[in-house]
């Protein structure tokens, strides 16, 4: 009876302790090794080229040609590159039996915007809050050609994030998609978005992302 009642009252306190770790965490995980690793907020660049890096999935935008030119949001995964080497590109892997790719093909207007919130870097603030960060890029959602190069580069970086890719249907014909950005907004703390240039944020130093966080500024 007491080898009985320790293994139940092991069992119990496995199950709160459970419990008590999914209720403090929110999000998933960092794809990184180093999950404090995020640049000072003042950083924008570094800053938006990490929360692109380390994100797997956000909301792509595009303009419906089935309703009217109606504003059309879908969640996708995508990649940036490999990991702790993305490029801050945005590549997908879409088909066109889904409207976002059909709707690129026809007009390529896009926009794509990722929250810190899915990273569990958040705390308790609510994803609206502006000291958890959101990011939206602008610019046109451009079909690869299958046979390039590029094509090839974002196909491992895309399998290595998301290795059920690989598995996915062939005869949905999924092609890979990249986002040409040509504005950013970024909120990562009080006082609106931060000035950011495609250009600066391109050319951040990935070394920078090393940083630690900064939670005060």
């Amino acid at each position: 009876m007491k080898i009985k009642g320790f293994v139940y009252c092991s069992v119990l306190a496995s199950f709160f302790l459970f419990g008590f770790l999914q209720g403090s965490v929110h999000g998933r995980p960092l794809l990184t090794s180093s999950p404090a690793a995020r640049p000072r907020r003042g950083d924008a660049a570094p800053f938006a080229r990490w929360l692109v890096s380390q994100s797997s999935w956000g909301v792509l935008n595009t303009i419906s040609s089935e309703w009217g030119g109606a504003p059309f949001g879908n969640v996708v995964s995508f990649s940036d590159g490999l990991p702790e080497k993305g490029k801050g590109v945005p590549y997908f892997y879409l088909t066109e039996l889904d409207p976002t790719a059909s709707n690129a093909l026809k007009d390529n207007r896009s926009s794509f915007t990722i929250s810190e919130y899915s990273l569990g870097t958040c705390g308790k603030a609510d994803p609206e809050n502006p000291t958890c960060s959101k990011i939206t890029l602008v610019g046109k959602l451009k079909l690869i050609d299958r046979s390039s190069d590029e094509a090839e580069v974002a196909r491992t970086a895309l399998f290595t994030k998301h290795p059920e890719m690989k598995s996915w249907p062939k005869s949905h014909k999924f092609q890979v998609f990249k986002l040409d950005i040509e504005n950013i907004f970024m909120i990562n703390w009080y006082g609106g978005p931060k000035p950011l240039t495609v250009d600066q944020y391109l050319q951040a130093k990935m070394k920078i992302l090393t940083f630690i966080a900064d939670t005060t500024a």
